[in-house]
């Protein structure tokens, strides 16, 4: 492949190194806000909170798109967005003005923005640009929530439940395809061409469907193994030991390269899934970096 073909496949990594790092940027803010999902995040029953609460979306939105009501599963989609751009700008403005008033006026003002820009110009760099925003607010807001043994745990469990739905079951594939349909902007769309339109363009995901015009991933690939990346910084690095962020940085590493191999099989032109490799990736490179650091008192029974 030449430098032009390469350039959609380069800007995925760059996308991966801004939903981290913007994420890294933002959780001193989130944390002090106590925008945490859960009480207590070393609660290993947060994982199964977790879990209820995705198998229970996917199946809403799956017979949503079964039966139809694609307009309704938009809605939905449109208030959960909106909901994280809430707290994300509540963050933001913690760092602008201490007056409560205009920290409401500044929130509603860019949360209304942003879901107008969204759907009323959903062009790809628009959603990508607000993607980012979004992907670094939620690992963010996760990240605080889930201290590192039970994020390790959180992410195994999804990167076996992505392999299941995409392999086997296949209901993952169907739920992205319904989604696109929707125009509902929870996927980060990389064009192949400079002349590409997502506006124009129907997105297929399918195997055995025509080439398509962009490569597309889902927000939760950027997601999920950005958690572990705010979790080792949040309850391992301190500022009196400096190789403490080791492991972070290393699960930064790992990410990338577990972007690596997936994309050298989305190359081939066949849907994946993508968590196996992002959150492999992750976790392995966040251990090789608590080797090198010697911090191990993470784990619970040590």
């Amino acid at each position: 492949m030449n430098v032009k073909e390469n350039l959609p496949l380069f800007a995925m990594f760059v996308m991966m190194i801004a939903v981290q790092l913007g994420a890294l940027l933002i959780t001193p803010t989130i944390n002090e806000a106590g925008y945490a999902a859960f009480e207590d995040p070393g609660a290993v029953e947060n994982i199964l909170y977790f879990i209820i609460i995705l198998l229970v979306f996917t199946a809403i939105m799956l017979l949503l798109i079964r039966h139809g009501f694609k307009r309704i599963l938009g809605y939905i989609i449109g208030i959960s967005i909106f909901l994280v751009f809430l707290y994300i700008y509540s963050a933001i403005a913690l760092l602008f003005t201490e007056s409560e008033l205009l920290a409401a006026v500044f929130v509603l003002l860019l949360s209304v923005g942003s879901m107008a820009l969204l759907y009323k110009y959903p062009e790809w760099y628009v959603i990508d640009i607000l993607g980012i925003l979004i992907c670094a607010g939620t690992a963010s807001i996760f990240g605080i929530s889930l201290e590192v043994f039970p994020a390790i745990v959180l992410l195994v469990i999804l990167a076996a439940y992505d392999a299941i739905s995409v392999y086997k079951t296949k209901h993952m594939i169907s739920l992205a395809e319904g989604v696109i349909n929707t125009k509902s902007p929870i996927l980060v769309v990389i064009p192949k061409s400079r002349n590409y339109s997502y506006i124009k363009d129907e997105l297929n995901i399918g195997e055995g469907k025509e080439e398509r015009g962009a490569f597309i991933m889902g927000m939760g690939d950027l997601i999920m193994p950005t958690i572990i990346v705010v979790s080792s910084y949040v309850f391992i690095s301190t500022p009196d030991n400096p190789l403490s962020v080791i492991p972070t940085i290393a699960a930064m590493i790992g990410s990338l390269a577990g972007l690596c191999v997936l994309l050298w099989y989305v190359v081939k032109g066949r849907p994946q899934a993508g968590l196996p490799t992002l959150n492999g990736g992750a976790i392995i490179g966040f251990l090789i970096g608590c080797t090198l650091a010697g911090t191990w008192g993470w784990i619970p029974f040590l």
